[in-house]
């Protein structure tokens, strides 16, 4: 398997735009950044890979944030039990969380 090719841009242009013209290239743009659609458009490059990035909740965000910080807070708790049935009680417990999880996840991603 060959490592994927990194390009090095160390070059710059600065162009001056009034705020009309600015909003014309973004509303032209297709993708998600307008330096990569500029190099495309003005250089005739294929994009590599078309990415669509999907909107997330802020709120679904945050709550997983929160969710997943105190998993691991149960799980450096789970490591320092002593009785192996409670550890296998912990990580059972732990398991079941993370199946609910990658249903409310399965159910976000439309």
């Amino acid at each position: 398997m060959s490592k994927k090719e990194i390009v090095k841009r160390e070059k710059e242009i600065k162009v001056r735009l009034t705020e009309a013209e600015h909003q014309a290239l973004l509303d032209r743009m297709t993708g998600g950044e307008l330096a990569t659609w500029v190099r495309n458009t003005c250089l005739e490059e294929k994009p590599n890979k078309k990415r669509n990035y999907k909107v997330a909740d802020p709120q679904l965000l945050a709550a997983l944030g929160r969710i997943g910080g105190n998993l691991n807070q149960i799980a450096r708790q789970a490591n320092t039990v002593e009785s192996d049935i409670e550890k296998i009680r912990v990580f059972a417990e732990l398991a079941s969380i993370r199946e609910q999880l990658q249903r409310i996840l399965t159910g976000y991603d439309c």
